[in-house]
């Protein structure tokens, strides 16, 4: 079947399933994030998410089904390609050990690239941490500085998509609050394509222009984010029930 052109898709999933030790993670996904929009990705623990996350930029990949990736097939990509054109940044903020220089220029080093003063100060002010801290072992940072450290490193090959999971769980509300301004200036700004795996459903609502609902390895609803107040299926109402307040 051929694949139908949709210029408002960043990312396009077609009959997507995916297997691990013969357990279903994901069962027939079909759906698209759109290009330039902040789409959050809610569902109780177990439903796929991550996987799901980790399949587009090819740290998984499909056992069935094709993914799209700004209308191309994510396996014209070549790895490296798709990791730079599709950033992820997870939940545990995992640093090398040494200076925040270090841990910002890591994807250029790993291209044989180095990064300037310039624009490691540019990153850090991006992000909001002080341009002096270039010089300061990582282990010196609390978990929201961490957070931004690793958001800036994902910064650096200027992705056109963002992927989040789970980025400010851990983090105190002053830290949660400063990392949600940030994902929307970058958003704003950038005009970038965020998908954002978060169990905090008024982060969604406050966060989202829209919204998938997974549950057991499916899509059970995806739209506007006004679909989490008008959910259509009783398992999302259920599922949404007692996790607003």
């Amino acid at each position: 079947m051929d694949h139908i052109l949709n210029e408002d898709a960043a990312i396009y999933f077609e009959h997507v399933s995916y297997k691990r030790d013969n357990n279903t993670i994901l069962s027939h996904i079909n759906g698209m994030f759109p290009k330039g929009k902040i789409t959050a990705l809610v569902g109780p623990s177990g439903a796929g998410k991550t996987s799901l996350l980790k399949l587009c930029n090819g740290l998984k990949s499909p056992t069935s089904g094709n993914i799209y990736i700004n209308n191309k097939n994510i396996n014209s990509y070549d790895p490296p390609s798709l990791r730079r054109y599709a950033g992820i940044a997870l939940q545990q903020a995992t640093m090398i050990d040494g200076t925040v220089r270090k841990n910002l220029a890591l994807p250029l080093i790993l291209q044989n690239k180095s990064l300037t003063e310039n624009e490691a100060k540019e990153l850090l002010k991006l992000v909001g941490l002080d341009t002096d801290m270039l010089s300061r072992h990582v282990n010196d940072l609390s978990g929201g500085q961490k957070q931004k450290l690793s958001i800036a490193r994902t910064l650096v090959n200027r992705p056109h998509i963002l992927l989040l999971d789970e980025i400010t769980s851990s983090l105190d509300p002053i830290s949660v609050e400063e990392i949600e301004k940030l994902i929307y200036t970058i958003n704003k700004k950038y005009r970038t394509t965020i998908i954002w795996i978060t169990h905090d459903i008024n982060q969604a609502r406050q966060m989202g222009d829209y919204v998938w609902v997974m549950m057991q390895g499916q899509l059970i609803e995806s739209g506007s984010i006004s679909l989490l107040d008008h959910p259509k299926t009783d398992k999302v109402a259920q599922f949404l029930k007692g996790r607003s307040s």
